[in-house]
């Protein structure tokens, strides 16, 4: 029903049998793992509404939740870059990140070189609240930096959209000047002749004073 490749080696489908839920693949070499896909053979589906969590274990430090397969996602990569036997715990630069929850898929480890790959087969609901809750553990901890957000800038006339903004707002001004009330209407209308008036009253100011007239306008 399962398969399992490690990057850069054979295709492994050497499940070993716990029970009828659960199964695991045996990774020889753990230390030099980067990547393993998980999948669906194809030859046997999951029961309507059921799923499996999958799952990583260094010897010794039990298992941990990575992500999840089902019918309609029957194969999932993880990056699971491998710690060394004897080196001190994990920097964050050491440490992979699932694809799937951006979880931290490795832990130091001096009870030897064999890991495993684990599957649990699981009501599709708990599967995928599981997953839910790993993506939001890990949210909260994420081991990339976060950029720290900037004040907003005042606006300024070199800001294009706020400059437009001030040049509507100087048409709206002059428009209104030659209305009865000072307001605009649909029914308003206005002369070619006028707006052209406008727009060469505008390109002077502009050439002699800059915008600054612009953002003292009422």
């Amino acid at each position: 029903m399962f398969g399992c490749c490690v990057a850069g080696r054979l295709v492994q489908t050497d499940l070993v049998q716990m029970d009828s839920t659960h199964s695991v693949f045996n990774i020889p070499s753990a230390s030099t793992v980067n990547h393993v896909c998980v999948f669906l053979t194809g030859q046997t589906p999951f029961p309507d509404g059921w799923g499996a969590t999958v799952h990583w274990n260094w010897p010794g430090r039990g298992f941990q939740l990575l992500g999840m397969l089902s019918n309609q996602k029957p194969s999932a990569i993880f990056r699971l870059r491998g710690i060394l036997p004897g080196q001190s715990s994990a920097t964050d630069t050491d440490m992979g990140m699932d694809d799937e929850t951006g979880v931290s898929a490795t832990s130091n480890s001096s009870a030897g070189d064999m890991a495993q790959i684990g599957l649990s087969i699981e009501p599709l609901d708990q599967v995928q609240q599981q997953v839910a809750s790993l993506s939001n553990v890990s949210t909260s901890k994420s081991l990339v930096p976060v950029r720290p957000q900037m004040p907003p800038q005042a606006q300024t006339a070199s800001d294009p959209v706020y400059l437009t903004e001030l040049i509507l707002k100087n048409l709206s001004n002059y428009l209104t000047s030659f209305t009865h009330d000072n307001t605009l209407n649909p029914t308003n209308t206005v002369q070619i002749g006028i707006i052209q008036k406008w727009y060469e009253n505008l390109m002077n100011k502009l050439r002699l004073r800059g915008t600054a007239f612009l953002e003292r306008q009422d």
